[in-house]
């Protein structure tokens, strides 16, 4: 009896997760026969599950309206995953620390005893890696708004923001004006917030840095509009002009290299900036803890790199290039 208790909630998870199972997916998805199948929808029917079976070739089973699923429907790897992803999830929204916290605690309290107990045994603590690049956390409201508006398909009017957060003014070299954008696509990348839209007033898909935007919502709607590119991940990683700017490091420095700047953008690290220089050109400007982990990563573009700046990262270069020289001087000896 257990284990049809079992088999049942899990059978209510997965139609949670997805409108319409067939008999096989359902018995791969549940490690179950299909006969055992059917006697567990005939279970959840005789408690008042309306689940209706779809005839035809692209058939199977669904739940019907009418009666809402349990507040909480997970079965021991969904209750691990919650647990294991409220604690090891970047904290790229502003303020959220706390609330995954408690967000963890409401759920343990929440979920039957059988699964409180493996929820409760993974208390870990994350630490930060150098390598991870961290951005500033995002403004909730701001990333809502934002996000309210890819749901919806409604225009958003959008300034752009310094790194520091602030507005230039119409006298600042910097400023830009309001755009009007349709909002396509949130993207996460190296722990930054990315939208893509479609620019309205020079008809150009574009990659906006959430955090570098101050969004005012619309009711005004939009249609679908077709990509142009076929990998919405590439497009987002190789756009140089995506409003990067770089992290604070104790060490940061830049180069000319030959290669394109959609090349350099798409493998550069978080909190790095790539200007586009010509069509095989680009400066990468990067920080690290040290000069010689600037570059370091420089060395990992294998392209020619120029106009190092300022000397120190010259320094840097000229005594790694003379250390791998005596490791090589050594290594070719008989």
């Amino acid at each position: 009896m257990a284990s049809t208790s079992r088999r049942a909630l899990r059978l209510l998870s997965l139609f949670a997760s997805r409108r319409l199972w067939s008999l096989c997916d359902l018995a791969t998805g549940l490690g179950a026969s299909e006969r055992t199948v059917r006697r567990d929808i005939e279970t959840l029917r005789r408690l008042g599950y309306p689940i209706t079976t779809v005839h035809g070739p692209g058939g199977g089973y669904r739940l019907g309206a009418g009666h809402p699923l349990p507040a909480l429907v997970f079965d021991h790897d969904q209750a691990l995953a919650v647990a294991v992803a409220l604690q090891t999830a970047p904290r790229t929204v502003s303020g959220l620390e706390d609330d995954a916290a408690r967000a963890l605690a409401t759920l343990e309290q929440a979920v039957p005893t059988a699964l409180r107990a493996p929820m409760e045994s993974l208390r870990l603590t994350r630490l930060q890696n150098y390598w991870e690049f961290p951005a500033s956390p995002i403004d909730p409201a701001a990333l809502t708004a934002v996000g309210t508006a890819v749901r919806h398909r409604h225009v958003l009017v959008v300034e752009t923001l310094r790194a520091d957060g602030s507005r230039p003014g119409p006298g600042d070299d910097d400023f830009l004006p309001a755009r009007r954008i349709e909002p396509h696509h949130l993207v996460v990348w190296a722990g930054r917030w990315y939208l893509v839209a479609y620019d309205l007033g020079d008809d150009q898909w574009r990659v906006h840095r959430v955090d570098r935007l101050r969004p005012r919502p619309t009711t005004q709607p939009f249609g679908p509009r077709e990509h142009p590119h076929d990998d919405l991940a590439r497009f987002v990683m190789s756009s140089h002009e995506r409003g990067d700017t770089p992290a604070a490091w104790p060490c940061t420095g830049s180069a000319r290299l030959n290669l394109p700047a959609g090349v350099v953008a798409r493998w550069a690290p978080g909190g790095s900036v790539v200007e586009h220089l010509d069509a095989e050109h680009c400066r990468l400007t990067l920080g690290a803890w040290s000069w010689a982990g600037v570059a370091g990563i420089l060395v990992t573009f294998d392209t020619e790199l120029t106009d190092l700046k300022p000397p120190e990262l010259a320094h840097a270069c000229r005594r790694i290039a003379h250390r791998l020289a005596a490791v090589a001087d050594a290594g070719g000896e008989p």
